[in-house]
């Protein structure tokens, strides 16, 4: 008994030797690149994370989405992977994802507020203005000059839905599909939702969708603030946008995203039988 055991222990040892003498071949697993560009305008460096459809062609036209909260720890990687995804399965085209990585979110996707509250809690809000002409006149132009670019995508949620909202209202024309989730439309005491009316009778009649999608189990006044906000842009009588609303039934406001934008996606690239 002891012998079989010996040998039974000196097989396996010879086997494990094997083994970790074979040479293992292995490298990175890439999905995209990551850039650095300095901003004049906010006086900062900016990462930008960029997933590059497989077999990229740089002789090719691609749609891009410029994602907030686009850092490696925040939706990067999952919303790529929902692109991908739809490339594939649905009828959408290859498509450039450009994340744009926080340095401060609630500096950069906040307006100015007067109100003693906001300010104790947000010491560093009120500077979206600043973040907007970063990306209107350092982002956009310095992505369009290293890729050739098609339709562009705006995805914000949150306060980020927020921001979406105030380019959408005060500059459409510089994204042709805004999906806007959960949009903090709180944010001081709601003044950009009242000034939307105004805003979006000057706004061009241009081609663009907008998709408005809010969780039930979500804050009330942020569930009643995306009501109002779609109810707005059906009065708006814009002939040329598609607007899409979708309540999600199962959602929150931490889970609402990935599936929220899966919905939206679908509303633009609905799934078509294989040829």
């Amino acid at each position: 008994m002891i012998k079989k055991i010996a040998l039974a222990c000196s097989i396996m040892f010879a086997v494990g030797c094997t083994l970790s003498a074979q040479t293992v071949s292995t490298k990175p697993l890439t999905i995209g690149e990551v850039r650095i560009i300095k901003s004049k305008t906010l006086n900062e460096d900016r990462t930008l994370n960029i997933y590059l459809p497989q077999g990229y062609d740089k002789t090719k036209s691609y749609p891009v989405i410029y994602l907030l909260d686009g850092s490696m720890n925040e939706d990067f990687i999952h919303v790529t992977g929902l692109v991908q995804f739809f490339n594939q399965m649905y009828s959408m085209p290859e498509t450039i994802v450009v994340g744009v990585a926080n340095v401060d979110r609630k500096r950069d996707f906040t307006f100015h507020t007067d109100l003693k509250d906001l300010q104790k809690d947000y010491p560093t809000t009120g500077h979206s203005d600043k973040f907007i002409a970063f990306v209107e006149k350092e982002l956009k132009p310095y992505v369009e000059s290293q890729f050739k670019t098609a339709d562009k995508y705006l995805f914000g949620q949150s306060l980020g839905g927020l921001l979406a909202t105030e380019i959408l209202l005060k500059k459409p024309e510089m994204f042709n599909n805004y999906f806007i989730i959960s949009p903090s439309l709180w944010w001081d005491d709601e003044s950009l939702l009242k000034q939307a009316p105004q805003l979006l009778s000057k706004s061009p009649d241009t081609k663009k969708f907008v998709y408005v999608s809010v969780g039930k189990g979500e804050h009330p006044v942020m569930i009643k603030d995306a009501e109002v906000f779609y109810d707005v842009l059906k009065k708006a009588g814009k002939k040329n946008w598609t607007l899409e609303y979708k309540m999600m039934e199962t959602d929150n406001h931490a889970t609402i995203l990935h599936r929220s934008l899966y919905e939206g996606l679908v509303k633009l690239f609905p799934y078509q039988e294989p040829k």
